[in-house]
């Protein structure tokens, strides 16, 4: 739902600086048009799941593990049945035969632990909120009254919530199998030749906090079924992978399975997978024949929705005296939770072609560990593995600088590929295609000040201000568009790269576009409406476009990894190149002409040299009618297209941040904010623009509020949004946003992905822009979030007080 809400907050602001409208010659591509969905979505007058209701309507609440790690000696629901109201009460022994296991997606190595991930447990415990019973009920209150009654017993065991402590010899262990998920390795050039002999070696050690998708709308899950069929609501991102996910989790014949996403609102990533929830739902229908809705409480949410990062990054760089990188090294440690869930194990493994990030280098060498505890399971949050990697990267190269007396932008100067080099195969073996971090360096810093504020940063080093102010550089690209499907099967993903899409001429002349994507509030029905009125010169709003449904756009692979546009709006926009092969024939067959001399502008089909012509939406009358065809020509102008990219795409860009930190207190103050980024072509710039807004709010939330805390008995203690904090307007700056464009050449409409590009680059500015603050009193880091009270113990615990290093002295760590 931010994502929705993102692009109305900037609307009047493009409103009035007149960028709203046509970029040129009415064309639609290009033109910031308010989006169509906006009306139903912020006033909420939609269909999200929990608004759904079905005839004898039936209520589920979950009895949830108070206990991080225990065995379950007994469980009895027998109470719990002859509560008033209560239809049926089950434990997990109660479903096991029928249950299943949750499907991991990814085994990314040949030794890979994948241990079973029943929905409801049965015999053990590995976290607290991880289900262990279940009532259904006539409604949602009698359900949740009803599991007090439930008795469970408990026998304790040790919980596991150290990744370090996880994997020594003779602790306890998660599973039989041990805590060690997997082992990860990738290499390319000489790393030994590297940092043999190298002047600088930076060695620094980060921490990625574990954090909490807080969509907007919870998650919500409605079951149905009627003879034999069986249909599922859920508030998901992935309707196409739920249904074959669910269908062999459950042995349901997938052609007898219909899952729905109706409007959802907000994802993150939080609704990619196949969760618990949905797998019991279907289930439960099932037994009782009747429908069954399961929404969850915030609180619950924040135990069980599956969590993001949790990571432990040691990198090394080896470096020349004049800042050339010649190698890094990374070791990375990250913690799976209790289980492997849809693609847990994955998510590290997609950051490990991105810590080179845009540098050039001789030498990289990549190890990931992937460790069981006894928490809730990592997965997929915005960014998914990218942002990690551009913090690491980011931070030690800041690190370099400093190391060196050089700035921050002329070290990356010096390392970075320039626009001359494109395209540019990178020593992780990627090809970036397009790209000029020069442009974009430039522009931002034209509209930062930077050597202003550089100036007055001195003055205050000088006067020894408490409030010193720092200046935090993210320069960043990401691979995105997830795709293409043999890069992904090389790395064992359980799926393509590819996206469908129908479209679909009526006889009216107006447009259906059936789309493989589904979205959560990114737009997709009006970016696809203007990608068609383009494509086949209809109007705007004579195009509708279809998703989330398995019945209707029956061939998907849904939407993440900012791959909507670029894979799914292709594919339609080759549906639309189809439909007009097919109008060009009949339009030449109609015209007494050849195909070859019919040329087609503004949606209308002409000979070449004459005013004799048909429009698009004649000829889709011409095609129903059926009177007049060419031998052999269906009566339709429908089309389907499937796109498979030939690589991932690479946005790129420079986010810079000023800071104030008050040395006495900690407090921190973004001062001013610029990101220029580089997305490609721009199909909405308001779109562009709101997914920007969102995801700098998203990265500058790690940086200096988000956390999810377990205590040493390893029960989360941000369960709530007291205890969970996420910025509101009133903690944010306002932004100031521009872009360069470098077109991608992976695609016919020159695009990147754009909905995770804020929140990849800003974490690293943010905190770039603190440790730059303290730097004169010897401190090299702050563990995020960077709270007051981190920033005030990191100066020493008594504020200002701690000393004074000097604004250039090195710190230790490099040789």
């Amino acid at each position: 739902m931010t994502e929705q809400l993102d692009a109305g907050l900037v609307a009047r602001q493009i409103a009035e600086s007149g960028r709203l409208g046509a970029p040129d010659g009415g064309h639609e591509v290009g033109r910031a048009r308010r989006r169509k969905e906006d009306a139903r979505l912020i006033t909420g007058r939609t269909t999200w799941t929990d608004n759904i209701q079905l005839p004898g309507m039936l209520y589920v609440a979950f009895l949830r593990s108070p206990m991080a790690h225990a065995r379950i000696t007994r469980v009895d629901v027998s109470a719990a049945r002859a509560q008033p109201g209560v239809v049926a009460a089950y434990s997990g022994r109660d479903v096991a035969g029928e249950q299943g296991s949750l499907p991991c997606a990814w085994p990314v190595s040949e030794d890979v632990v994948i241990p079973d991930h029943p929905p409801m447990a049965v015999d053990e415990v590995r976290y607290v909120g991880e289900a262990v019973a279940c009532v259904v009920a006539t409604d949602r209150y009698r359900a949740a009254d009803a599991l007090e009654s439930i008795e469970v017993d408990y026998e304790p065991l040790e919980a596991v919530l150290d990744m370090t402590e996880a994997l020594a010899e003779g602790g306890p262990k998660v599973h039989e199998t041990g805590n060690q998920a997997f082992t990860w390795k990738f290499s390319g050039g000489d790393i030994e030749a590297a940092f043999r002999d190298a002047p600088v070696v930076i060695d620094r050690t980060y921490v990625q906090q574990r954090l909490i998708p807080t969509a907007m709308e919870p998650r919500a899950v409605v079951a149905t079924t009627d003879g034999g069929a069986f249909t599922l609501y859920s508030a998901t991102q992935i309707p196409h992978v739920l249904r074959v996910m669910l269908a062999l989790t459950t042995g349901i014949p997938e052609h007898r399975l219909r899952v729905i996403a109706p409007d959802v609102g907000g994802g993150f990533g939080s609704k990619l997978q196949v969760t618990a929830e949905e797998v019991l739902c279907l289930l439960l229908t099932r037994r009782l024949g009747k429908p069954v809705k399961w929404t969850e409480s915030r609180s619950e949410g924040n135990m069980t929705v599956h969590h993001g990062r949790d990571q432990i990054q040691r990198i090394s760089v080896a470096a020349d005296r004049d800042g050339r990188i010649r190698g890094v090294r990374v070791d990375l440690l990250a913690d799976m939770g209790a289980y492997l869930m849809l693609v847990t194990p994955g998510i590290p493994i997609l950051g490990a072609f991105m810590y080179n990030g845009i540098y050039k280098m001789d030498a990289y060498d990549f190890t990931c560990t992937g460790v069981f505890t006894t928490k809730m399971p990592t997965d997929a949050y915005r960014g998914a593995g990218r942002p990690e990697a551009t913090f690491a990267i980011e931070r030690a190269v800041d690190e370099l600088a400093h190391e060196l007396n050089l700035d921050p932008i002329e070290v990356r100067r010096r390392n970075w590929i320039t626009h001359q080099e494109f395209p540019y195969t990178t020593i992780a073996g990627l090809t970036y295609d397009s790209g000029n971090y020069e442009a974009a360096t430039d522009r931002a810093l034209a509209l930062f000040g930077y050597d202003k504020l550089r100036a007055e940063q001195a003055d205050r080093r000088d006067r020894r201000d408490p409030v010193q102010l720092g200046i935090g550089v993210s320069t960043y690209t990401e691979m995105c568009g997830l795709a293409p499907s043999r890069v992904l099967g090389s790395l064992s993903y359980g799926a393509g790269g590819w996206e469908h899409a129908t479209v679909r001429m009526l006889p009216t002349g107006k447009v259906e576009v059936v789309t493989g994507t589904s979205p959560h509030g990114q737009g997709h029905e009006t970016a696809w409406s203007q990608i068609v009125a383009d494509a086949l010169g209809v109007p705007f709003d004579d195009v509708s476009v279809l998703h989330g449904d398995t019945a209707i756009a029956p061939r998907g692979m849904d939407t993440y990894g900012s791959r909507s546009l670029v894979v799914g709006g292709v594919a339609v926009l080759r549906a639309c190149e189809k439909v007009r092969d097919k109008a060009r024939n009949l339009a030449a067959h109609l015209l007494e002409a050849a195909p070859g001399d019919i040329e087609f502008a503004a949606g209308e089909f002409r000979v070449r040299g004459t005013s004799e012509g048909r429009t698009i939406q004649e000829l889709a009358l011409a095609a129903f009618a059926a009177h007049d065809l060419p031998e052999g020509f269906e009566p339709r102008l429908d089309a389907d297209a499937t796109f498979d990219p030939e690589n991932f795409s690479f946005p790129h860009g420079t986010h810079l941040c000023a800071v104030e930190v008050d040395t006495e207190t900690g407090a921190v103050r973004i001062r001013s904010y610029v990101a220029v980024d580089d997305v490609g072509s721009v199909v909405n710039p308001l779109i562009v623009e709101g997914q920007v807004h969102g995801g700098i709010a998203q990265g500058i939330a790690q940086a200096l509020f988000e956390e999810a805390v377990y205590d040493t008995e390893g029960n989360l203690l941000t369960t709530t949004m007291a205890d969970y904090l996420i910025p509101s307007a009133a903690d944010l700056p306002e932004f100031v946003t521009d872009r360069t464009e470098t077109p991608a050449t992976s695609n016919p409409l020159g695009v990147k992905g754009v909905g995770e590009a804020g929140t990849i680059a800003s974490t690293p500015a943010v905190v770039n822009a603190i440790v730059d603050a303290l730097r004169p009193y010897g401190v090299r880091d702050v563990a995020m979030p960077c709270t007051p009270e981190r920033i005030w113990r990191a100066l020493g615990g008594d504020g200002a007080a701690a000393g004074w290093a000097g604004p250039t002295e090195p710190e230790g760590g490099a040789r």
